[in-house]
């Protein structure tokens, strides 16, 4: 077998493909529920200012809908798997181990990732760890890959199903999928999947989750900014 040429990551990539998403739209669908549709009427920003603040502080989440974003992520699959548990207001598409090859291209946490965790499930903190751990996952992490992948290639080159191949690979290996969502439910996301000291209710998620939902948030800060500092100012809860 020829040798192969691995990657090793310590990051994660989104990227925006395309939005319909702007604060105009939330208020615009919120005033049909008063003047009727007017999605042809001037915008008028400091109106939509306080009426898209009304909605976030009393939780009238629809108009919030009336948008649409969808990102291309790459993403180790254990990210991928907790991101799928998101369901409502998402949809996905996933690159397929049964119909290609997958690239060997894996995760590894960088240097500052806390490495030691501290405490009883629901109540923990993690810690930075010292060399000796900062050593052993980086020679395991390397081994492992390079082992199962090479089995994977094996596999294959004897005529084994793709599907069935993959089965040896580790939960480190990258993936990539499309998602697409409104931004209500991105808002929702975020809530669960970033820290914030200005978070109504703290969440605590893998770091590497949130490597994917600190991105996303730019994009939404960008495209929403009236949406946006409704979202901070009101405890980052989802209306």
């Amino acid at each position: 077998m020829p040798p192969v040429t691995f990657e090793i990551r310590n990051n994660v990539t989104v990227e925006l493909v395309k939005a319909s998403a702007a604060d105009s739209d939330v208020a615009t669908a919120a005033r049909v529920s008063t003047v009727g549709g007017s999605h042809e009427e001037v915008v008028d920003l400091a109106k939509d200012e306080g009426l898209i603040n009304y909605l976030m502080r009393d939780r009238h989440g629809s108009p919030f809908e009336h948008t649409s974003l969808t990102f291309y992520v790459e993403a180790p699959v254990f990210v991928a798997r907790e991101f799928f548990r998101h369901r409502s207001g998402w949809s996905y598409n996933e690159e397929s181990g049964r119909y290609k090859q997958l690239k060997p291209t894996f995760y590894a946490p960088p240097p500052e990732r806390p490495l030691v965790q501290v405490g009883k499930p629901g109540a923990y903190t993690f810690k930075p760890g010292d060399h000796v751990h900062a050593a052993s996952v980086e020679q395991n992490f390397r081994y492992v890959y390079r082992e199962a992948y090479q089995r994977y290639m094996g596999m294959l080159q004897q005529g084994i199903a793709r599907e069935v191949a993959r089965m040896v690979l580790p939960v480190g290996i990258f993936t990539s999928f499309y998602a697409t969502c409104n931004a209500r439910s991105l808002m929702h996301f975020l809530g669960l999947r970033t820290r914030s000291c200005i978070a109504k209710f703290p969440s605590f998620p893998q770091r590497e989750i949130e490597m994917v939902a600190e991105q996303m948030e730019d994009h939404l800060a960008d495209l929403m900014p009236i949406t946006y500092a409704a979202f901070n100012v009101n405890g980052r809860v989802a209306p």
